[in-house]
């Protein structure tokens, strides 16, 4: 089984959406884990827009990426272009994307939609790829 880690500044809206998505799409198929280089929280309208699909993602944790280990994971998605700013270790995966998502922090209600429907579409071709 793949093990993918999604990773982006503060692991508050981008890749916890990610992840949520990744866990019920990719179900049996990877394992998923999301990480910020610091962390947060878990962005309460991240919460709200991805349980308005049926997906709950309310214990989730913000983890800071310095937890984990890159040899760990076959995958490691940047969701906000953070990669150039990734420890080398990460970014010479087997698979490294830099998906450069919209920041919906702070943004209207309409951003998180648009943001959480980019990144379901993300998440499945991925684990096609996968």
């Amino acid at each position: 089984m793949k093990k993918v880690m999604f990773v982006c500044k503060r692991n508050s809206c981008r890749s916890q959406m990610a992840e949520g998505f990744a866990k019920t799409l990719g179900q049996g198929k990877i394992e998923v884990t999301s990480s910020g280089l610091e962390a947060s929280r878990v962005h309460p309208t991240a919460i709200e827009v991805m349980g308005e699909i049926g997906i709950d993602i309310t214990n989730q944790t913000s983890n800071p990426l310095s937890e984990f280990t890159a040899e760990d994971y076959d995958a490691v998605i940047s969701l906000c272009g953070c990669g150039v700013n990734l420890p080398q270790e990460w970014v010479l995966r087997e698979i490294f994307e830099d998906w450069q998502l919209d920041d919906p922090d702070g943004q209207p209600l309409e951003t998180f939609h648009r943001v959480r429907d980019e990144i379901k579409e993300r998440v499945a071709a991925l684990i096609e790829k996968l």
